[in-house]
């Protein structure tokens, strides 16, 4: 399959990753898609990040359906002037605390509920404390096509230790909004995925349904897509509960709900295995009815790949490689759109070689030559 690589962001010296944990949007070939960029540092474990020194929130746009990129800082306010969504890649000190989240500098407050989530401009993204107990959630809102981001406005609790949002939503029409949470588990470790909506635009949410029970291990960062039917599909990230990172197993499950949320049912499991650490899943409608699986893969090559189903999820195609022969474990996170023309566009963090910096990047291919 013939595929164009781009590269999005990429600095010396610099550490960019993770577009999963803020979001992608796209108004046919204008595409806007967020990240995080840090410091390198070549012996910090897993992911090769200075913790000592701050993260910056950062979003880069395409006019041009991906060929060419422009990226700047988040153009948002954050809790305590502080990191966005990074906190647990810095050292105690550096990121945001909860205190700052609730009471600090541009602490959330509640949303007015005054923005129509059917705005041909319109985007959502969601932001978190952290991932251990305690962890708060807000959300910003754009009727600008992410030029500016009104907020941060506060999310619930729901009740549970913590909540570490990351941006998964469905829009239903002017006033109503589901989104696709992580919740920690009741030992306030990661965690477990349910759905919350809103019915008066953002200015309160409820719990709708649990879409996994809680795991042993955890199951986080769903990725969803209503079909035609009603349906509800929701992708997650799994884990089996192990002491060592390194041997533990981890997959992509796939959810159903039939009747708008409030309850789900396992329909299967289209990623047997996504290698050390483990990938989040995008899930993606196509124009001609099938759906586009995409996530990385972090064993040796490591690598970006999609699986497609034209049956609404009831079986996938073998794995389709986008790019293969990356320089370690430390990449993925994708988000995936598709363009007015078909092609598709699925953006990721990468680094060519073991220390390379990690940077941003995107894979621009043609479902339509993909080998199933």
């Amino acid at each position: 399959m013939r595929a164009e690589q781009v590269t999005i962001y990429k600095e010396p010296g610099r550490y960019a990753g993770w577009p999963a944990n803020y979001g992608i949007w796209n108004w046919n070939d204008e595409i806007v898609v967020g990240f995080t960029v840090g410091y390198h540092q070549s012996d910090a474990g897993f992911h090769t990040r200075d913790r000592d020194r701050p993260f910056v929130g950062m979003q880069a746009r395409s006019p041009n359906g991906g060929a060419t990129w422009e990226s700047v800082p988040v153009p948002a306010k954050t809790p305590g002037d502080r990191s966005l969504s990074a906190d647990e890649h810095m050292a105690d000190g550096s990121g945001l605390r909860v205190g700052e989240a609730l009471e600090g500098k541009n602490a959330p407050q509640p949303c007015p509920g005054d923005l129509d989530f059917t705005h041909p401009d319109f985007a959502l993204m969601c932001a978190k404390t952290g991932l251990q107990e305690g962890s708060r959630s807000f959300f910003y809102l754009s009727d600008d096509r992410c030029r500016s981001w009104q907020g941060p406005y506060r999310l619930p609790m729901f009740d549970q230790t913590g909540i570490a949002a990351r941006t998964d939503y469905l829009v239903d029409d002017a006033t109503t909004c589901s989104l696709f949470l992580t919740a920690n588990k009741r030992d306030g470790k990661e965690g477990h995925i349910f759905c919350a909506r809103t019915t008066d635009g953002g200015k309160t949410f409820a719990a709708r349904g649990w879409i996994t029970n809680e795991p042993s291990g955890f199951s986080i960062m769903p990725a969803n897509v209503r079909l035609p039917s009603g349906r509800i599909l929701v992708a997650d990230r799994c884990r089996e509960r192990v002491h060592d990172l390194t041997d533990a197993i981890n997959w992509i499950d796939l959810y159903a709900s039939d009747d708008d949320g409030a309850t789900w049912q396992r329909l299967n499991r289209p990623v047997e295995n996504t290698g050390r650490g483990g990938n989040p899943p995008t899930l993606k409608r196509l124009h001609d009815g099938r759906l586009c699986l995409t996530y990385g893969f972090r064993d040796a090559p490591y690598r970006i790949c999609a699986k497609l189903s034209d049956d609404d999820g009831a079986s996938w195609s073998n794995e389709i490689v986008l790019r293969d022969n990356g320089g370690g474990h430390d990449i993925g996170y994708p988000r995936t759109i598709q363009r007015a023309d078909g092609k598709i566009v699925t953006v990721y963090y990468w680094h060519d070689t073991p220390d390379g910096e990690r940077h941003i990047a995107a894979t621009i291919w043609d479902p339509t030559e993909a080998v199933q």
